[in-house]
């Protein structure tokens, strides 16, 4: 049996990928942020959130050792974290600048793999941070990625539906042309290498907008030949399956998808074992832990969950839900921070433990729309904040209130796509939506003129305010 025994509320927005070490937990977001968890109490580590990308973060992964994460963005790069003082180690821009979708790490964690949005792919040497090799498959979006136990080579998939195993040299090894009808989800090799007389066999499980999650067989044979053959095809969900993993060792096969569930699986047998309902809405993510019977899945509903594997026989079910939430909101009225009075600040810098800032922000008459403009140089120069550690984590603690401040009931259409912040001045691209207007210029001007939303070319870069949705917000500020 399974059990909830934890649901972590810090992110902001949709929560894009779950990564375990032996020690840690990572997730990331659209809220631009990574936040890492020590993986025995689900406790925060003091350095995080880490805010080094400029938009949402589609994946993170950690090397073998635990000590490196790897984190991909919209914003075309890898950037590369010490799991030591949460620092940035390396920044790895994609060629071509094109937003990066996908990352991997080795199992020897010699190489990193990034794929992009224009289906291009980059296997970075990791000791050196040096770009090693170039790919591409045209006409479609890199999407998901994982390497072979051996090391020696690395499975795609992308938006097009097919998976492509690629060697160290990005020489093709072998294409599955429409392994899913309506594009790959998620693929990710079985931990285990089977051998036998002529022929190496891997094992790789993969999903897809078909609703269906594929178990297949690759053999390697003595020639140096590869055939992938489809082993499994389960069909425990009932919309596209958007995540998969599978257990250290190989037994398990876990699914998360658009209905909101998560599936366990025996993977050598192919047998459903538990069905899970207790996320809000789409399940992008799961992971298995390395060293722990647990399971985590993350979901468009911002959470995360932590589950249990129990022995069946044990009754020993954990019915009570640990929520750990992300911030108090002290019961201020105001949902915006920009509104927040001084006395609102006094009461946020008590919760946050910030208290021996509360005097020197009133002696300043610091409001909500000045504590969001609050700099490294202000804090020093003007109020006279002299410890660099008290300097850094307000900043921080103010980073979460900008993004805590336009995710609590804001209407989505109100949101840059962009920043997802709330929009002051709404313009209407090519591609039809509406952006900040100095978020779109911005990425116009470094994204080779193509669409955040779509990664189709923008016919024209002539941007049209929209008056409508200026108003609109304008009224939805007034009534809150």
């Amino acid at each position: 049996m399974t059990s909830l025994i934890c649901t972590l509320q810090h992110h902001q927005d949709d929560v894009n990928w779950c990564a375990f070490a032996a020690k840690l937990l990572a997730t990331c977001s659209g809220d631009k942020t990574l936040r890492i968890y020590d993986a025995r109490d689900f406790s925060e580590l003091p350095f995080s959130p880490l805010t080094g990308h400029g938009y949402t973060v589609h994946c993170c992964c950690f090397s073998a050792c635990g000590q490196f994460l790897a984190s991909c963005s919209t914003d075309a790069t890898t950037v590369i974290w010490s799991m030591v003082s949460g620092e940035i180690e390396a920044v790895l821009e994609h060629p071509g600048r094109s937003p990066v979708r996908i990352c991997a790490f080795s199992p020897d964690s010699l190489h990193l793999v990034s794929g992009a949005s224009d289906g291009t792919l980059a296997l970075w040497d990791f000791p050196s941070r040096q770009l090693r090799r170039t790919g591409a498959v045209n006409d479609t979006t890199m999407v998901a990625c994982s390497f072979s136990p051996c090391s020696q080579m690395f499975m795609t998939g992308s938006t097009y539906g097919d998976l492509r195993l690629w060697d160290l040299r990005m020489n093709q090894l072998h294409a599955e042309k429409n392994a899913h009808d309506l594009g790959v989800s998620c693929c990710t090799f079985a931990p285990s290498i089977l051998s036998g007389g002529q022929v190496v066999q891997f094992r790789v499980a993969s999903c897809g907008q078909d609703s269906l999650l594929k178990i297949w067989a690759i053999n390697k044979f003595s020639s140096g030949a590869y055939k992938m053959k489809l082993l499994h095809m389960l069909t425990g969900q009932s919309a596209p399956v958007l995540s998969c993993a599978y257990s250290s060792d190989g037994q398990l096969l876990v699914s998360g998808s658009v209905d909101k569930t998560v599936t366990i699986y025996d993977a050598e047998n192919a047998v459903l074992l538990y069905r899970l309902k207790q996320h809000e809405r789409y399940v992008t993510a799961c992971a298995f832990s390395p060293t722990s019977p647990l399971i985590a899945t993350g979901s468009m509903d911002k959470t995360v969950n932590i589950w249990r594997l129990e022995d069946g026989c044990s009754g020993n079910e954990e019915s009570a839900q640990t929520s750990i939430k992300g911030r108090a909101s002290g019961g201020r009225s105001k949902l915006l921070v920009s509104d927040w009075s001084e006395d609102d600040v006094s009461q946020w810098l008590l919760e946050e433990g910030l208290e021996g800032l509360v005097d020197r922000f009133k002696a300043n008459n610091i409001d909500g729309t000045e504590l969001l403009s609050l700099t490294k140089e202000t804090l020093a120069s003007e109020l006279h904040v002299e410890s660099v550690g008290l300097r850094s984590k307000l900043l921080r603690k103010v980073e979460e209130l900008k993004s805590d401040s336009v995710c609590l009931g804001i209407p989505d259409e109100f949101l840059c796509p962009i920043t997802r912040e709330l929009m002051k001045e709404p313009v209407i691209a090519a591609d039809g939506y509406s952006y900040e207007k100095e978020a779109i210029e911005s990425w116009i001007s470094t994204k080779n003129r193509s669409s955040p939303m779509t990664n189709l070319p923008l016919l024209t870069t002539l941007l049209t305010p929209n008056h409508t949705l200026k108003m609109a917000i304008g009224r939805w500020k007034t009534s809150h």
